[in-house]
This record gives C-alpha cells, structure tokens and sequence, in this order.
C-alpha cells in the first residue's frame, strides 16, 4: 500500500523545483526527501522525476501522477487548516502568471484590497508574455490571451472574443476632426504594430455584421500594447486596443471611441490551471477577484 505522506511529499517536491527546497518548507534532511520520494517510485515501478545537478523535471508518467494527486494532497491540506481554523477562510501561497502588463490595466489597488479581504493569502506574480509551463513553473494559474489551445491543463474562458475598438485622445480629434465613416481612416494616422507598408491594414466588422478591410497610414508603430496604449492617449493617432486595456483611459476622458460600431475581432482572456477538479479557496477567490474587476463572464471549465 502505498504511504499517502510519501505522495504529499513528492507533491511538496514538484511545488519546490528542487529537493533542497522542499525539505526546507518541510523542516526536514534533503537526503531524507530524496530517499523517500525514491521509495515511491520503487514502489510504483515507474520514475516519476528526471534528476539532473541543475533541476528536476517530471517524466510523462510523473506529470500524470502528479495531476491526479495535487487535487487529493489540496483537498487534504484545505480539510485540515479548515478543520483547525474553524472556517474555510482562504489561505496559502497562489502563484500567479500573467502578461507583461498585467498592472497597466488591473491597478495595484484591487491587489490591496483582495490582500487585505484575505489576510492568509500570499501572491507570487510572473509576469511575462512568453508561454510558462504551469507544473515546472509551480504555477497555480495562468492568465492568457488568445484561443485555449490543447496544453493537457484546465482553462476556462474568462472574457469571450470581446471586439476591439477604435480609440483617440480628445486632442487628436480635436486637431484632425471625428472619423464618420471608414472611408474617412484614409485621412487620419494609424498607432499600431509595425507594418512593412506603412500602411495598417484592419479588417473592422460593422453593425450588420459584415466584415470590411481598411487601410490607414502608420506613423507609430510599436511591439506592445501598453506602448500604443500610451501613444493613444498621447495624440498620435487612431488606435484599435482590447476594452481591458482601454477601459480606464475611456472612462477617465483620456481616451474617446471612434466609429463605435466597428469592432476588430478580440482574442479573450482565458484562466489556466493544472488541477483538473478542486481548485484551491484562494485560487478560487483571485479568479473571483479578476471577474469581477474586469466584469468578466465566467463560462464552464474545459481542456486547455
């Protein structure tokens, strides 16, 4: 029969990154670590963790085993501190990834607060736009732009392939005039991604539904959203940014919308996690957080 406390323990180990951190958080030898998780996988018959002097990987078999047991190790853990604390208050480490510029839409303010609302809860934020592998990144969820793709995690699709729309200061429009139609975006400069032409090319989809293409010259360009997000509100030009990244800039009077019944098709936001059935009371609250500050709409849980 197999020994649960040695299944946790290889949980602890995955969640660490490295035998030597595991038997830190757990108070206990490394060696006693190493010779337990060992024990497991003679145990089981199969290697579950590829050991090499720099880090530890899980096999394919491993990473199945881990993803069916984290959810009963939690499970166990969450029972317990409630069954101590009297309450199902949520607590523990969440580490979360996000994009680069997570923080130039979602103020560090609600961050306060949701810290302050769940004082045993700590957040660990990696930030970056480059695709992180959740168990080898000890990542507890994901946020993510684009379609879910098949990645063997969990995904739940948080905001749905909301249009993007087209944005200006109050200044440009109050130098170059409102745009009414889109044959009138030939006359005013374009702030968007580089273009070898010159020219941005973006296909709006109007109120009827019909999708239309328009060209409009481009005097700055940028590699990131943030980036045409402030050269928007700086003047320079008509932009077509995600409502998340506009919405602020709008309601503040830093931004106003142009030709409002177009829209360029969005990519969403979608929430990645590894477990497959209970999801952490305090990964489950910053879910919970994010949708109600962005005024997202949750739909079912699905492979990503």
């Amino acid at each position: 029969m197999l020994d649960l406390n040695d299944v946790a323990l290889f949980v602890q180990v995955v969640r660490s990154g490295s035998f030597a951190e595991a038997a830190r958080r757990l108070g206990m030898p490394s060696n006693t670590v190493s010779r337990r998780v060992q024990q497991l996988e003679a145990q089981l018959g199969a290697r579950l963790l590829q050991r090499s002097t720099r880090k530890l990987t899980l096999t394919n078999v491993g990473e199945g085993f881990y993803e069916r047991c984290v959810v009963a190790v939690d499970s166990l853990l969450d029972a317990g501190q409630a069954l101590m604390q009297g309450s199902d208050e949520p607590s523990g480490l969440v580490r979360i990834a996000a994009m680069a510029d997570f923080f130039d839409f979602f103020p560090m303010e609600w961050i306060a607060d949701f810290l302050a609302a769940h004082p045993r809860v700590q957040l660990d934020f990696v930030l970056s736009d480059a695709r992180v592998d959740l168990i080898a990144d000890r990542i507890d969820v994901a946020f993510r732009g684009g379609a879910l793709l098949d990645s063997g995690y969990v995904g739940r699709q948080l905001l749905g392939n909301v249009g993007d729309g087209l944005v200006a200061s109050p200044a440009y429009i109050a130098a170059r005039g409102m745009p009414a139609s889109l044959d009138d975006l030939a006359h005013h400069h374009a702030v968007t991604f580089a273009h070898p032409s010159g020219l941005s090319h973006w296909r709006l989809v109007g109120p009827d539904g019909v999708e239309a293409e328009v060209q409009i010259p481009s005097r700055f360009n940028a590699n990131t959203a943030q980036a045409l997000r402030k050269a928007t509100v700086a003047g320079l030009g008509i932009a077509v940014l995600p409502s998340a990244l506009s919405r602020m800039d709008l309601d503040a009077g830093r931004l106003v919308r142009v030709l409002p019944h177009y829209q360029r098709h969005g990519f969403g936001l979608n929430v990645l996690y590894p477990s497959r059935r209970q999801l952490p009371l305090a990964v489950s609250a910053f879910i919970a957080l994010v949708m109600e500050k962005l005024e997202l709409k949750a739909f079912p849980a699905q492979p990503a």
